[in-house]
């Protein structure tokens, strides 16, 4: 098994603790931020896994590469893809959205 741990600055005073854990194609991830320490979606894993390591305050940056290899193949990399597909799908309908309420604001002044 193979494990990575990074710190990663967020809102509290502390850094949170972000584990990445990989065996075979089973990918885990834990964080100790509220959302993540309660099983909840946690933005800190995901943007890690995304290759994003903005907000690693730990000297092992040069890791995020190995971790998002990992997600090939891995357990997550289907669900992980469907909330991608999701956030955009959720984007084009809020700027749909915002033009139709445009729309019927204008036509109420005419």
């Amino acid at each position: 098994m193979d494990s990575v741990k990074f710190l990663v600055s967020g809102s509290s005073e502390e850094p949170y603790e972000v584990l990445f854990t990989y065996d075979g194609n089973n990918l885990n991830a834990y964080c100790t931020c509220p959302a993540g320490s309660n099983g909840m979606y946690c933005k800190h894993r995901f943007q890690i896994l995304k290759g994003d390591s903005a907000k690693i305050v730990s000297p092992n940056k040069d890791q995020v590469a190995s971790v998002v290899k990992w997600l090939d193949g891995s357990d997550i990399q289907e669900a992980m893809k469907k909330v991608e597909e999701l956030e955009l799908e959720t984007e084009l309908i809020k700027n749909r959205l915002s033009a139709a309420k445009k729309k019927l604001a204008k036509s109420m002044r005419n």
